[in-house]
């Protein structure tokens, strides 16, 4: 029952990879494809390949596909401008020529009796897998691993760019910061943080320049945008209003001096 639930799904998915346009949407058909495959394994007795199915080809190998996509860029068209004349038409032929070769050779190919599963599982799954694939088909298995391992190579050959101008050394980087600096005033090193030259580190307190006024520099513009960076002396004149909501009553406060009654601070109070 399941088969024939995902057999026409796998069928479907496989022809809208031929045929649909986006590469992106290719790998997500063959993305349907290979879950389909990895559920059919998990009905006919086989973990071990339900398991690879899943880890290493739908999760591997279909990450390296999108990978290639993003390097390569979806919006990327292939041209259509032939390179070596007649290679289309060379194509064809040599395509026609392999199907008719897998349709001969399938058609001579002869079945032993069928084994149940029960017969070939016996010892487990695991067990009778690596058996067969590391015995009858070792020749294989070592032929598809040299093969992968050249087409990793190709891959990383054909990524590979070559570098048109000389690395930029750090002397080179502090000369062309100081050049911007001279020609557009651009700051020739990392902005200051919150807290430096400050009595502490505090995130919420502003650098201090020499003259110990605050780098508007070190203020985020987010902040200052939102209206909620406001000024010791911008603060004084709301004191009162301030005592007022934390339940004071600024006539029993001390005699101050300054802007709006701003508390005359002395040096114990600040010690």
């Amino acid at each position: 029952m399941t088969f024939w639930i995902l057999a026409p799904i796998m069928v479907a998915a496989a022809l809208g990879i031929l045929f649909v346009r986006k590469a992106v949407h290719a790998a997500m058909l063959l993305a349907i494809v290979m879950l389909s495959l990895a559920v059919l394994y998990a009905v006919l007795d086989a973990p071990f390949l339900f398991a690879v199915q899943i880890i290493v080809y739908t999760g591997a190998i279909l990450m390296l596909f999108l990978f290639v996509l993003m390097l390569v860029g979806v919006d990327a068209s292939d041209s259509v401008v032939e390179t070596i004349k007649g290679q289309r038409a060379l194509a064809t032929i040599l395509g026609l020529a392999l199907g008719a070769v897998l349709v001969t050779a399938l058609s001579q190919v002869t079945l032993g009796t069928a084994v149940g599963l029960d017969e070939a599982n016996a010892g487990g799954n695991i067990e009778q897998l690596a058996n067969i694939l590391f015995s009858r088909y070792v020749f294989a298995f070592e032929a598809t691993s040299a093969l992968l391992i050249t087409a990793a190579i190709g891959a990383m050959v054909l990524a590979h760019r070559e570098r048109l101008t000389p690395k930029e050394t750090q002397a080179s980087l502090a000369a062309q910061r100081m050049r911007d600096y001279a020609e557009t005033g651009k700051h020739p090193g990392p902005l200051p943080a919150p807290g430096v030259y400050a009595r502490h580190n505090a995130v919420d307190t502003p650098a201090l320049l020499p003259d110990g006024s605050a780098a508007e520099s070190s203020v985020s513009r987010v902040l200052v945008a939102r209206g909620v960076i406001r000024s010791g002396p911008a603060m004084a004149d709301d004191i009162d209003e301030v005592r007022r909501q934390l339940g004071q009553d600024p006539s029993e406060m001390p005699e101050t001096s300054g802007k709006s009654g701003a508390p005359a601070s002395t040096e114990e109070d600040v010690k």
